[in-house]
């Protein structure tokens, strides 16, 4: 066989194993980011055009959040935390919209004292979803709602529930015992 036919067998198979390491590397990078971020690996896959560009923003979380000096609240602190949640739960009955409104700045005050930016709601949501993938999409639902009361869109069985949404939320976050909770 001519010399430079195998040259050209060598780099065939130099493509096909770069292509093979590559694709590995590929399927165990989703592969992570689907056990990091459950059910919100989904959910930016299917808003994104591409799954790639969903990753490198679920990536790009990651690399924000790394960032971040994430810590967990002394016991001394939940325990406030627990009482102004149960308070603001407890004027619900006069005021549900005032309740709700109540609920969103506890959230953003736990999280700033937790360490995490209270930027806009979309750049909590994603920060929040590094840490807490499982509840995130219930801090949007009732921020919705949230927002659905100031332009009068939401009656009080809809404020009942952005409570109840807030408050699986409000409990990961508070009874979170790591800055490192869902890291694998």
């Amino acid at each position: 066989m001519p010399t430079w036919l195998w040259v050209v067998i060598a780099v065939v198979a130099a493509l096909i194993v770069v292509t093979l390491i590559w694709s590995a590397l590929r399927s165990r990078r989703t592969r992570a980011l689907k056990r990091r971020f459950g059910p919100e690996y989904d959910r930016v896959t299917s808003d994104a055009s591409s799954r790639r560009e969903a990753e490198t923003e679920l990536a790009e979380r990651e690399e924000r959040r790394e960032q971040f000096d994430v810590r967990p609240l002394d016991p001394e602190r939940q325990a406030h935390y627990t009482r102004q949640w149960q308070e603001m739960q407890s004027e619900f009955v006069d005021d549900p919209g005032g309740a709700v409104a109540g609920a969103d700045r506890l959230i953003r005050s736990v999280m700033r004292e937790r360490g995490y930016p209270v930027d806009d709601f979309d750049t909590r949501a994603a920060d929040l979803s590094t840490d807490h993938p499982e509840v995130v999409e219930h801090y949007r639902i009732a921020h919705g709602i949230a927002v659905s009361h100031e332009t009068g869109d939401a009656d009080t069985e809809d404020l009942r529930r952005a409570i109840q949404h807030y408050r699986l939320l409000f409990t990961d976050l508070v009874q979170s015992r790591s800055g490192e909770e869902v890291r694998t």
